[in-house]
């Protein structure tokens, strides 16, 4: 299967130096979900928000599952290829810096940005997970390379998330070099203002 380009939405700041955040929505939106949660983060940051190439009963998707909670890995392993092979190409044609990607994603978009993580350590600076689950059942160790920062958050009454999995998620995280900060909110799979509040703060600390 070759790799297609995903429609995406892009809004430069007008700074060459500006970091770019790349949204990721969840299943069953597109690449207009996201753009009104970052404008709370200010407009020091280049947008670039994608649609997932994978269409579930019509819904958007960023890779294909079996069944609630259970991730087709060999598609998830594809079309994490897919993008980061499309945002590196996109970086010269857009004219923003490929070293300073952000993820923003949540529940499904979370996933493949947590692929991204572990499959490509080193391409993205940083991650905002909101509703993330593991992404791969195994998880190879390649050592601490990964140096990405990590604002991670999630739900206690969240019924689509293992609580006993998360943590087990942020460890390996952790054990490849990424500086995880990690927030449990008493709410479900929904993002509440806590999330944007919180995430706006440690995105501000992190990268200026």
């Amino acid at each position: 299967m070759d790799f297609q380009p995903l429609k995406y939405i892009y809004k430069p700041s007008g700074n060459p130096d500006a970091y770019t955040l790349l949204l990721l929505h969840g299943t069953g939106g597109d690449e207009t979900d996201l753009i009104p949660l970052v404008q709370n983060f200010g407009d020091s940051y280049n947008i670039l928000s994608l649609r997932g190439n994978v269409s579930e009963n019509g819904m958007p998707r960023f890779f294909k599952r079996l069944g609630m909670g259970i991730f087709d890995e060999a598609d998830l392993h594809f079309r994490t290829n897919e993008m980061v092979a499309f945002i590196k190409e996109l970086a010269g044609t857009e004219g923003f810096d490929p070293t300073k990607v952000i993820a923003l994603g949540y529940s499904n978009g979370a996933n493949i940005a947590g692929a991204t993580l572990v499959k490509y350590p080193g391409f993205l600076a940083g991650a905002i997970l909101y509703r993330p689950m593991q992404p791969f059942k195994t998880i190879e160790n390649k050592g601490a390379n990964s140096k990405a920062r990590v604002f991670f958050s999630s739900g206690q009454l969240d019924p689509t998330v293992n609580r006993e999995a998360t943590q087990g998620y942020i460890d390996i995280l952790k054990s490849s070099g990424s500086d995880v900060e990690f927030h449990e909110f008493p709410t479900g799979h929904n993002l509440t203002q806590a999330d944007i509040t919180l995430s706006k703060k440690w995105l501000s600390e992190n990268f200026h």
